[in-house]
């Protein structure tokens, strides 16, 4: 398909393409032609604008889009997404959220005009073209209308995180331009307040969640924002829509800057769209004409992996999302799962870590009987589950007495009992979190992608799942391995539609990202196997290269650590420029319902481990201040029994140390997906890691 006015760069691009060391899957034609047919009748001649190079850190600049056979859809954008939806969908409920004890739900065709009023109401606050609204607060139907309202409006979108700092939403805030910022409550609209004179662009603030309890110039409640646009008319607005191009931005994605400032990863309507249409098949996510999907929208929507899922997808293919309670992290998701019985979920790892700790927790309070008839149940599953790499393969007849005795019980106390579909992502997920998922009958398909892919770059699925992989690289998009050692182990590198335009302001950084062919560089590694599965074995920043110059990936080995001690809660191995390795661990504790704050007392699973070694600790202190002699002397026997199967004596740990408290989202040690911030805890640990060095 030819671009308009690029028709030599695009020649060019392809030639490049042809001469890469790449891989493609393309999709299915049935797939393929039924999309390219919908598209092509409703948005046929869509311009796009003139761009030369496929990337920009201009919030207003355009790029090249990576149309090709493996992905010769018609580009969108968001709004003709919606409209599509709309028309198709238009009476079937799109949002629910729980008031007063119940459940109020709109429809598709509400959602796109409550859409419309806040674009609306956007445009009357002097909203600039490719200038920002940033959202920061709880997932909501507010949250989703500010974020399309915004797009429709002619702005950029970018969400902030309800955990960070009053100086981590002004350099969010003040990078991306924002006009308006849309806050949950007080506590938020707090933060903005201390930092309002340091926002030089910002025009008004909205709390969507009760009212203001103070009375300021251009803050507004949401019931006075929505009536702010009544006057604008529908002509203004479509006039703004219709000047949007699908290679523009329409979102900004801050990455957690653990390693510096954090960048503003710009995502076109065609990364959004897209991958909306495309990442979501590998998972088998069905439209409402087949079967309408629903879903538990809970995880940080300023995150890729939610705002894909929950949002983007959601609109694509008509799934009714239900909005959590903002304590869902601090307890009530189950319950809100048990409510909804949702036919899909995601969850970040630790989301999948808790859920098994509960439960595990619950069947050690069972009775002698109760307790024997779950394990059983429980391994005959996992047997089955691992012997069977389809979904649809056929299963003994002692499983399927097993799971409708057992297993099915089991999933309803978790609300899953009507659920299809489980995705992990955002982060690696641990082999015993799978396995123990597996013995409930439940199959964790994960996704490995990153902010920079617009989310999902390889998913398993029901066709596509292989243990310890992340699936095949999704239909349409492309990959290659670059520095591939002896081991068939390399750098992850990523072509396709879903590929962003650039670091908003960052050039730098971009052509850092972005090869000068325009492969987006991971900066993971990984193997392939000869059937397309993808296997990843570290992160280069990440690697460990020891004084002696061995180069040793942390992963796998902290991974073993805690498949030896059930008492582990964290592992971070240290070693980089050391003359040896050692690691932090930290313990299973409990924690504040309240902050999420880590405690002293040690978890249920924890002090039944310490009980079964014949140690009667029940608080971290109890270990750490006697060093509990059953427990440390455990501890070293699992690390030998880790060592023994080092590859060399290079990967064998020397020395370790127990943390006073757990790693958590408030003290730092974890991002708002609860992934390790390794040079966060190398800076709060230094003492405790240069102590381990001393002679």
């Amino acid at each position: 398909m030819d671009l308009p006015g690029e028709e030599k760069g695009e020649d060019q691009l392809e030639n490049r393409v042809q001469e890469s060391m790449a891989h493609v899957q393309i999709d299915g034609e049935e797939h393929a032609s039924v999309g390219r047919k919908n598209l092509e009748v409703q948005f046929a001649c869509t311009p796009l604008a003139q761009a030369s190079s496929l990337w920009t850190t201009d919030a207003k600049g355009a790029v090249r889009l990576r149309i090709e056979e493996g992905c010769p859809e018609e580009p969108v954008t968001v709004h003709q997404m919606f409209k599509a939806s709309v028309e198709k969908y238009g009476n079937m409920y799109a949002l629910a959220s729980k008031m007063d004890n119940k459940w109020e739900k709109i429809t598709f065709s509400e959602y796109y005009q409550f859409c419309r009023r806040a674009a609306k109401s956007f445009m009357k606050l002097g909203l600039e073209r490719f200038h920002g609204v940033a959202i920061l607060g709880f997932n909501s139907a507010e949250w989703f209308f500010s974020s399309v309202g915004t797009i429709m409006a002619g702005g950029i979108m970018t969400g902030i995180y309800a955990t960070n700092s009053p100086e981590a939403c002004q350099y969010v805030a003040s990078d991306s331009k924002a006009n308006i910022i849309v806050v949950e409550n007080q506590k938020q609209l707090d933060k903005i307040l201390q930092i309002r004179d340091r926002l030089p662009h910002l025009k008004a603030i909205v709390q969507f969640s009760g009212n203001p309890q103070q009375r300021i110039p251009n803050l507004y409640s949401w019931e006075d924002f929505m009536d702010l646009g009544l006057d604008v008319s529908e002509d203004e607005l479509d006039d703004i829509i219709d000047s949007q191009r699908a290679n523009q931005c329409c979102i900004l994605i801050y990455t957690s800057g653990t390693t510096g400032k954090p960048k503003g990863v710009m995502l076109s309507h065609d990364n959004i769209t897209w991958t909306a249409n495309h990442a979501s098949r590998v998972g088998e996510m069905q439209p409402a004409d087949t079967q309408q999907e629903s879903l538990v929208s809970y995880l940080p929507l300023s995150h890729i992996a939610a705002q894909i899922y929950d949002m983007w997808t959601g609109i694509q293919w008509a799934e009714l999302v239900y909005f959590a309670q903002p304590d869902a992290l601090k307890g009530s998701l189950i319950t809100t799962l048990r409510e909804v019985c949702p036919t899909s979920h995601m969850g970040v790892p630790r989301v999948w870590e808790k859920m098994m700790e509960k439960m595990k927790q619950a069947i050690s309070e069972c009775g002698y009987v109760k307790k024997k008839l779950v394990t059983w149940a429980m391994s005959v599953s996992l047997e089955a589950n691992q012997k069977c790499s389809q979904t649809d393969d056929d299963k003994p007849f002692l499983f399927t007495l097993a799971d409708s005795l057992v297993l099915q019980r089991l999933r309803t106390e978790l609300g899953l009992s009507c659920c299809q579909k489980f995705f992990s992502g955002a982060a690696p997920i641990s082999s015993e979190t799978v396995q123990f998922f597996l013995g409930l009958n439940i199959r964790l398909y994960e996704a490995y992608g990153m902010s920079e892919s617009t989310g999902p770059h390889f998913m398993s699925g029901p066709r596509a799942y292989k243990l310890p992989s992340c699936g095949k690289v999704v239909p349409g998009c492309r990959y290659k391995m670059v520095d591939i050692d002896s081991e068939g182990t390399g750098e992850i590198c990523f072509w396709g539609r879903n590929i962003f335009m650039g670091f908003l302001n960052m050039e730098d950084q971009t052509r850092e990202a972005l090869d000068e062919d325009g492969w987006l560089h991971s900066g993971d590694l990984g193997k392939i196997d000869e059937e397309g599965f993808l296997y990843i074995t570290g992160r280069i920043k990440e690697l460990i290269i020891t004084a002696g110059g061995e180069n040793i990936p942390p992963l796998s080995i902290e991974e073993k650590v805690k498949k030896e001690l059930p008492i582990i809660s964290n592992a971070m191995l240290i070693g980089d420029k050391r003359k040896f390795l050692t690691i932090l661990l930290t313990l299973k504790c409990c924690s504040d319902t309240e902050t999420m704050e880590p405690m002293e007392e040690l978890s249920g699973e924890a002090v039944q481990f310490c009980r079964q070694l014949g140690s009667q600790a029940t608080t971290v202190s109890d270990i750490i201040e006697g060093k509990d002699k059953e427990v440390y002397r455990t501890i070293q026997e699992a690390i030998n029994r880790v060592n023994s199967t080092a590859t060399s004596n290079a990967q064998c740990i020397q020395k370790w140390a127990i943390l006073r408290k757990d790693f958590s989202v408030s003290g730092g040690e974890l991002g708002p997906t609860m992934k390790l911030r390794r040079p966060v805890v190398l800076k709060m640990y230094q003492k405790v890691i240069e102590s381990l060095y001393q002679e």
